[in-house]
């Protein structure tokens, strides 16, 4: 798998050097990645239909304690 940002190389370099992960497995994310333009991070999507649910769930949690008093 190929790394996906700037930040997630220097990440895993750091975890080789702490000895947390294998030279080999380093290798092979460098060379799958090769000389490849990485952003410096990437931001995570963001999924507008989950967001509307769980915004919809407070609310509904929310009426129902306000009807209790």
């Amino acid at each position: 798998m190929p790394f996906k940002s700037q930040a997630q190389r220097r990440k895993f370099a750091e975890l080789l050097l702490k000895g947390k992960i294998s030279n080999e497995t380093f290798e092979e994310w460098n060379r799958e990645t090769g000389s490849a333009k990485l952003p410096e991070r990437v931001k995570p999507k963001t999924n507008t239909k989950s967001t509307a649910k769980s915004r919809a769930k407070r609310t509904a949690k929310t009426k129902v304690k306000r009807k209790r008093k």
